[in-house]
């Protein structure tokens, strides 16, 4: 029979325990320090109780599969465009715009709405495009 004897040195040791031990500590440490964090009191300024009536900067001209133009929601012809993109432009020289146009839609359409905004000096455009899936 082999039996080991008392006095022998281990050749291996358990780090359980000390696993366990250090799993608690860092379950401590973060509920103390997300309890002990309120922030600081601040009495805030005050803001006027009359609704604020900023309107987004940015246009939005689309081009719908049927040929119609729309800016922002409210359908326009290409006059009223140039009318109306005319006063934002006076209002705001820096205007940005984007464009959608519907991927059925003929090409000359937006090509109209593109050489409008050329003429009437707006250089902050976009196109808007969909990502494409694989």
């Amino acid at each position: 029979m082999n039996i080991q004897e008392d006095n022998e040195p281990y050749d291996d040791i358990n780090i359980t325990p000390m696993l366990d031990l250090a799993y608690v500590l860092l379950v401590i440490f973060i509920i103390m320090t997300t309890a002990s964090v309120q922030g600081i009191t601040v009495n805030l300024p005050k803001a006027s109780s009359s609704p604020s009536l900023a309107k987004p900067q940015t246009k939005a001209i689309t081009v719908t599969g049927d040929g119609t133009l729309y800016l922002d929601a409210y359908p326009v012809t290409l006059e009223q465009l140039e009318s109306t993109l005319l006063q934002y432009k006076a209002a705001n020289p820096q205007l940005p715009v984007v464009v959608k146009g519907d991927s059925s839609v003929q090409y000359q359409l937006v090509m109209d709405v593109l050489d409008l905004l050329g003429r009437l000096d707006i250089t902050q455009v976009g196109l808007v495009t969909q990502k494409l899936v694989k």
